[in-house]
């Protein structure tokens, strides 16, 4: 259940790149690649933190830490 909303996170991150990639190159003022390389800076972020989930380099978001505790209290 933890890797599928960190997945799911780098799909919709993929969808987005994939949308925003065709205006990139068409930036021409400083102000348009300052943006534009800030917004892939912020991917990079996403997709390595979402990475780093995954291979549990890390711990999951408080959100699934409560249920996961839920779910051993309902078995116990």
């Amino acid at each position: 259940m933890k890797g599928q909303y960190a997945v799911l996170r780098i799909l919709i991150a993929g969808f987005l790149l994939y949308v925003a990639w065709p205006f990139i190159p068409q930036s021409v003022t400083s102000i348009e690649q300052l943006f534009w390389g800030s917004w892939l800076f912020l991917f990079l972020l996403v997709i390595g933190a979402n990475i780093a989930s995954l291979l549990q380099m890390i711990q999951p978001p408080i959100m699934e830490q409560k249920r996961e505790k839920q779910r051993k209290t309902y078995n116990h």
